[in-house]
Formats: C-alpha cells, sequence, structure tokens
C-alpha cells in the first residue's frame, strides 16, 4: 500500500479482474468513491486505517508508507 498525499492509494501487481474486484470491495468497505485506472486503485478521501485492514482481511501483506 501506498499513500500520496490527499487522495491516491496505490495497489500493484495484482491481476486486472482482481484489481477491479478489489477496489470494489475497499470503495464500499470505505463508503467512498473510486476507481482503478492504469493499474491503480483510486480512492476518494483519507481512508488510509480502512484499507490497510481491508488488504489486510484480503490477505495481502500490506503497511502504511509515507506520513
Amino acid at each position: 500500500l501506498e499513500w500520496i498525499p490527499g487522495y491516491i492509494h496505490r495497489v500493484s501487481k495484482v491481476e486486472n479482474e482482481q484489481l477491479q474486484q478489489l477496489a470494489r470491495k475497499i470503495k464500499a468497505r470505505c463508503g467512498a468513491g473510486g476507481s482503478v485506472k492504469e493499474g491503480v486503485i483510486i480512492i476518494q478521501g483519507d481512508h488510509r486505517q480502512t484499507i490497510l485492514d481491508e488488504l489486510k482481511k484480503q490477505g495481502y501483506n500490506a503497511k502504511l508508507a509515507g506520513g
């Protein structure tokens, strides 16, 4: 999980369909809008901890990066 301040959370190395499904789960969990563009999940708002929790729940080895 890579955090870009203010807007974007990135997840890489996931097949496109899996990426779409993961994006739907994350958006639903966060109650936020977002999209998938060029292999990147974009979630609106600051939902770092919620996204981290969802990724771990899905079996991804994720951690927060940055401040």
